[in-house]
């Protein structure tokens, strides 16, 4: 199994910014994508941003214009670049990759909190 390590969460203003990273631990072998997701207390987990391997970006409608998801190859590494941020924006952040090392995998961060104050 791949674990992944996030990072960079925490408190800010409306209307700021924070950078979310997620990093494994080891190899991650051949991924076919990797994404963002949120949380809230009583809801369902909820797609935040994906890319492909081949750099393909998707995003949900309400963080589009506003959250950048981008890679850095070298370092196996994810980021999501957030601006913007709107109280909704609040909850567990968790990035995922799958792909294959071996056999097929679906790997989950921990999660990091993120809290956006009006």
């Amino acid at each position: 199994q791949v674990q992944l390590v996030e990072s960079g969460g925490g408190l800010v203003q409306a209307g700021g910014s924070l950078r979310l990273s997620c990093a494994p631990r080891g190899s991650i072998g051949r991924y076919n994508a990797m994404g963002w997701y949120r949380q809230v207390p009583g809801k369902q987990r909820e797609l935040v941003a994906t890319i492909t391997s081949g750099g393909s970006t998707n995003y949900a409608d309400s963080v589009k214009g506003r959250f950048t998801i981008s890679r850095d190859n070298a370092k196996n590494t994810m980021y999501l670049q957030m601006n913007g941020l709107k109280p909704e924006d609040t909850a567990v952040y968790y990035c995922n990759v799958r792909g294959v090392l071996g056999i097929r995998y679906d790997s989950w961060g921990q999660g990091t909190q993120v809290t956006v104050s009006s």
